[in-house]
């Protein structure tokens, strides 16, 4: 008969095997029932723990893993821009406190959620992106359920899983609008999907709405047009608001990418900016400076952004308790407002 895995534990016991893995090493991310329940499932097998390579299965790899979504880009990078950005930030982190950095992509189709920690070509994960958050939620789930070492960038907010880095979205919305009302536009459009599914978006829309209500006014929903954030979506929901015959005066795009769009079907309709419809955009990308207009936008600040992604990963993989981080935006006024 052949020897007994950790494999055929997990069977027995009902159980993942990385969480057999972790039950048997003494991980305190296992609950007692569970560690119970593993350890009877093991002797019932006459399994042995090999102590030697546990111990080695333990020893830090002092490589860190980031992993990028997969994100539709006009290149072949697939990578979106801001998160480019925040690259150069989390690799002289690393270096500055001992650690390789291994790059790749996740994709919600594969494994990447056991590919890494558990096999343990990384101490801990850092997740760039993730597309549409209800579908992605899930992965997270199992990487808690693991234990999994990971921190993420994304909304920062109550509800959201695991620790999670972000910009103060919300305060972006509300800076970005109150400058376009400074300018004397009541018809202010946002474009950007503004849903659970795209948590991020959702706060900058709420940091619109709060705007508007200082001003004495109402979210119409007639304004606002779903996108993603990439070039294409800005043009094509601009298109729709303009094909419908909605009037505005200004917008509030969910993102430099989608306000780059949005510049693009204005001008293919003749809409001058900032003269006909004013427009400002969210992350501060380096095209945003090189658009015509130059854009107005909110700015995050990707080199501390990717700092703090990597020292609060670290802070996890040693034990620490450690909470979400909201980190703050500064409205960078150029000429498309």
């Amino acid at each position: 008969m052949r020897r007994p895995t950790s494999f055929d534990i997990a069977a027995l016991a009902g159980v993942s095997q990385p969480t057999v893995s972790r039950a048997l090493s003494g991980s305190p991310a296992v609950s007692e029932a569970t560690r119970q329940r593993v350890f009877e499932a093991a002797e019932a097998l006459n399994y042995k723990v090999d102590k030697n390579a546990s111990n080695l299965r333990r020893q830090a790899s002092k490589t860190l893993a980031l992993l990028f979504f997969e994100d539709p880009t006009p290149d072949d990078s697939l990578i979106n821009p801001f998160y480019l950005s925040m690259l150069g930030s989390i690799t002289r982190t690393c270096a500055q406190r001992g650690y390789d950095l291994l790059i790749s992509f996740q994709q919600l189709s594969g494994n990447w959620h056991v590919d890494y920690e558990d096999s343990r070509k990384a101490d801990g994960i850092i997740l760039l992106g993730y597309g549409d958050y209800l579908l992605y939620r899930p992965r997270l789930e199992q990487l808690i359920e693991q234990g999994t070492h990971f921190v993420r960038w994304g909304s920062a907010q109550v509800g959201q899983l695991g620790t999670t880095i972000g910009s103060d979205n919300a305060q972006g919305g509300l800076d970005a609008t109150r400058h376009l009302l400074a300018q004397g536009r009541r018809r202010i459009a946002f474009i950007g999907t503004a849903s659970p599914q795209y948590p991020e978006f959702l706060e900058r829309w709420r940091g619109y709405a709060a705007a508007l209500a200082e001003a004495g006014l109402a979210p119409d929903a007639a304004l606002q047009a779903d996108a993603i954030s990439t070039e294409e979506s800005g043009h094509d929901a601009t298109l729709r608001l303009l094909q419908a015959g909605i009037a505005f005066d200004a917008i509030f795009a969910a993102s430099d990418l989608i306000a780059i769009g949005a510049m693009r079907a204005l001008g293919e309709a003749g809409r001058l900016v900032p003269r006909a419809v004013a427009i400002v955009g969210f992350d501060d990308l380096p095209a945003a400076s090189l658009a015509s207009p130059p854009l107005t936008t909110v700015m995050q600040n990707p080199r501390r952004a990717g700092q703090v992604l990597v020292e609060t990963l670290l802070q996890l993989i040693e034990g620490q308790d450690v909470g979400n981080a909201v980190l703050p935006v500064q409205l960078v006024v150029r000429g498309s407002s």
